[in-house]
């Protein structure tokens, strides 16, 4: 059979990553959408689809909302349980789940049963995202690609008292305490140079002639 092209994927030729962390946590992806990946910018979140097969006991994501990406999750295979905001429930196969992005509602899937659990994930990969982990308080802004804490504090707080922009700026010559005199832009300065150049030059030249005619006067 002839290789498919990249923006079709065929799922039995897609190797499955791994990523389990501890006992409870992960499971096992295929990325389906690998010609979306090269039009993710800034400015530009591709859709992206991955089956992902949780096996008994795990769960792949920890409880969590999305600020702009919706997703959306088809169950494929198995159960599972679908934990949204305060409610849970049971899901099966033919089960479509929606998670509205910017609800501020957060949302888990998980196994607890004795068979793997498979389903679709959907959903865009936004450079600006930011998720929010209500069990933990987490939270994940991706265009900084850091996961963190964030402490609730003035909008000063942590700032010295005088702002370090000034120690950073060019001295100024004389200080503050300058006469009005020596602050004057040096443009200023250049112009009135070359004006009392100018006089003191006419007034040079007068003075030589009056020399001359009195001389002449003299001789004469």
């Amino acid at each position: 059979m002839a290789k498919l092209p990249r923006h079709v994927v065929n799922i039995e030729e897609v190797d499955a990553i791994a990523d389990l962390r501890g006992a409870h946590w992960g499971g096992y992806y295929k990325p389906l959408t690998p010609a979306l990946d090269q039009y993710r910018s800034k400015d530009r979140g591709p859709l992206g689809v991955s089956h992902n097969r949780v096996p008994p006991g795990r769960s792949f994501c920890p409880f969590h909302s999305h600020a702009l990406e919706d997703e959306v999750f088809y169950v494929l295979s198995g159960r599972g349980v679908f934990r949204y905001g305060d409610t849970i429930r049971e899901v099966g196969p033919g089960d479509c789940i929606s998670c509205p992005a910017g609800t501020g509602v957060a949302h888990q899937l998980a196994n607890p049963f004795d068979e793997d659990f498979v389903y679709l994930g959907i959903g865009g990969n936004h450079y600006h995202e930011v998720c929010v982990y209500p069990d933990s308080g987490k939270v994940n802004v991706c265009s900084l690609r850091r996961v963190g804490y964030l402490d609730k504090v003035d909008y000063y707080h942590g700032e010295a008292d005088r702002p370090r922009i000034f120690a950073l700026a060019p001295k100024r010559n004389g200080g503050a305490a300058r006469s009005k005199s020596s602050s004057r832009p040096k443009a200023v300065k250049a112009v009135k140079a070359v004006k009392a150049a100018k006089v003191s030059k006419v007034a040079k030249v007068a003075k030589i002639e009056k020399v001359k005619k009195a001389r002449k006067a003299r001789s004469g």
